[in-house]
């Protein structure tokens, strides 16, 4: 299906609009973790699992009356395959990163979970040979050490509990989303529409969480509403505003690209958890977050 390449200023304003919405995300997970008095190991993974396929399962109940249109007329077999793939790799990131959230700050957390820029340029490299400059090796390595720098900081606030396993958590999570923004541009280069792949790919990655919870020991049922607000503002402002805003531009722009302006998510996002809740980032996830920031910069933006 052919679009019309909409103006310049039309894609940056959705782009800048889903990566406000998107950087909403780690203070309404921490805040919804607030409602649960005590945590051990097993529920609290199981919590943030609950926490992601909530979510999900939310944003896709929302677009589902897509489906009284269908067959679609866009949808194919292959663009298809290509949203599932999304789904699981969304499914795999939320996991992930939601888990990492109980056990660092979220200074930290989004910091590391927004070093994605590098992961999809190293796949452009891999897998389509795109020419790296020396410019952009020195900005890859200087983000790497400050992801380093992150990872062997000291919690100075109650929702750092396990750092080291927290940053890994997050750096994980940004594979996975890299993955999941690689397969949603194929998806709509393919030509799938952007409101028919996001109810693929979220009902995709609801699907392969909502399982997850009752293995873990944890209903559905039962829980404070403070923590059900949480998943249905989760669901409506960082997904379906955020998330769905940032695939949209995909098709205009390299997942590289679109990534590369997420690297504002960790400032926006401690901003919020220093007000409210008086999180204050340690000098070492400050120090490693300005190299980060400054590293991504140096290797992803044009050269004039």
């Amino acid at each position: 299906m052919s679009v019309n390449r909409p103006p310049p200023w039309q894609i940056d304003l959705v782009l800048g609009l889903g990566v406000l919405a998107v950087s909403t995300a780690a203070v309404l997970v921490r805040w919804g973790m607030t409602s649960l008095p005590t945590y051990s190991l097993g529920t609290t993974v199981g919590f943030s699992i609950f926490l992601a396929s909530g979510r999900l399962g939310l944003a896709a109940l929302f677009l589902t009356p897509q489906l009284s249109t269908w067959p679609w007329p866009d949808a194919t077999r292959y663009n298809l395959r290509w949203a599932v793939a999304a789904g699981v790799a969304l499914a795999a990131h939320f996991s992930l990163w939601f888990t990492s959230l109980n056990y660092t700050s979220v200074a930290a957390s989004t910091t590391l979970v927004t070093t994605t820029p590098i992961w999809s340029a190293l796949e452009g490299y891999l897998c389509q040979r795109q020419p790296f400059k020396p410019r952009t090796w020195l900005g890859m390595a200087i983000a790497l050490g400050g992801s380093a720098l992150i990872g062997m900081a000291e919690p100075t606030s109650a929702g750092a509990r396990n750092p080291l396993l927290g940053n890994g958590l997050a750096i994980a999570a940004a594979w996975a989303v890299s993955a999941y923004f690689i397969c949603g541009q194929a998806a709509q280069k393919a030509g799938l529409a952007i409101h028919h792949y996001a109810l693929v790919a979220y009902a995709t990655a609801a699907v392969g969480l909502l399982p997850l919870p009752p293995l873990l020991g944890l209903a559905y049922t039962g829980w404070p509403l403070k923590l059900y607000g949480a998943i249905v503002l989760l669901a409506l402002i960082p997904q379906l505003l955020g998330h769905t805003s940032l695939n949209w531009c995909l098709r205009w722009l390299s997942p590289t690209g679109v990534t590369l302006l997420g690297l504002a998510e960790p400032i926006v996002a401690s901003l919020f958890a220093l007000l409210l809740f008086g999180e204050v980032p340690t000098t070492a996830v400050i120090m490693g977050g300005a190299l980060v920031l400054v590293g991504l910069s140096l290797a992803l933006w044009p050269s004039p």
